[in-house]
């Protein structure tokens, strides 16, 4: 069995972790951990003292995962990362970090299958439009902004062609914001926060005459679960670091 620790065990996703830890057949949850609870572990060290834990899965907060991570990397701890709001250069520390100590460790963006064929589409796409952009809808208590799947999917979009804006005029925002944050290879970002929504993306390329979107929508938490159990097992088999679940899959 794998002993798995849950770090935003209070939250909507770590509830449904924790449930999909328990029901697993070959995972046993031996530490729920969150920094608001009565009867929970506090922190990760305070339940590490007590437990056996093979794999920490994190989905707190932007301003505490690399904390988190650290940790668990420097006391052999493997980690599955679903939390985001990882800056570039704290994703590549983490990576050398794991590397140095031979301890796994996966961040995903997103642990929908569906939300990661999305990605892997837009990629297979950006080769042939030359102009494309990213709206991304999230739940209004989500604190990042644009989501680590609209920056994983322009990223991966980057790496199929250079810039993404041709041919467009030299613009004017006459309210500041107004045309997104601009991400790798000029691909404008727009992030939407409104309550009903969970997660939901739109990639829309363009050409002369012809628009194509691809969209994915996340209906229920549950969706992820699949994902997230995937890449516990993946840490466990594999002592290496790895950014995003199409890598697995």
């Amino acid at each position: 069995m794998i002993k798995i620790a849950v770090c935003g065990a209070l939250g909507k996703m770590g509830q449904e972790v924790c449930q999909a830890v328990t029901d697993c057949e070959y995972t046993e949850l031996t530490a729920k951990i969150d920094i608001a609870s009565e009867g929970m572990y506090h922190t990760i060290e305070e339940a590490n003292r007590v437990e056996d834990i093979d794999v920490l899965i994190d989905f707190t907060q932007p301003k505490s995962i690399y904390e988190n991570a650290l940790y668990c990397l420097n006391n052999g701890i493997k980690i599955v990362i679903g939390t985001t709001g990882l800056t570039d250069v704290q994703i590549e520390e983490l990576k050398n970090l794991s590397q140095e100590k031979n301890t796994g460790c996966l961040i995903a963006p997103n642990f929908s299958t569906g939300a990661v064929l999305m990605m892997m589409f837009s990629k297979l796409a950006a080769k042939y439009f030359d102009n494309a952009e990213i709206i991304e809808l999230h739940h209004n208590q989500k604190k990042d902004a644009p989501s680590g799947t609209a920056i994983k999917t322009a990223n991966l979009m980057a790496e199929a062609k250079s810039d993404f804006a041709k041919g467009n005029c030299a613009e004017v925002e006459t309210i500041e914001g107004s045309r997104g944050g601009t991400s790798y290879a000029n691909i404008h970002i727009h992030s939407v926060r409104m309550p009903g929504y969970i997660a939901s993306q739109e990639v829309i390329f363009g050409s002369s005459g012809q628009i194509m979107t691809i969209r994915h929508d996340s209906m229920d938490r549950k969706c992820y679960m699949q994902g997230v159990l995937l890449a516990v097992k993946h840490v466990c088999e594999n002592n290496d670091f790895t950014y995003g679940l199409e890598n697995i899959l």
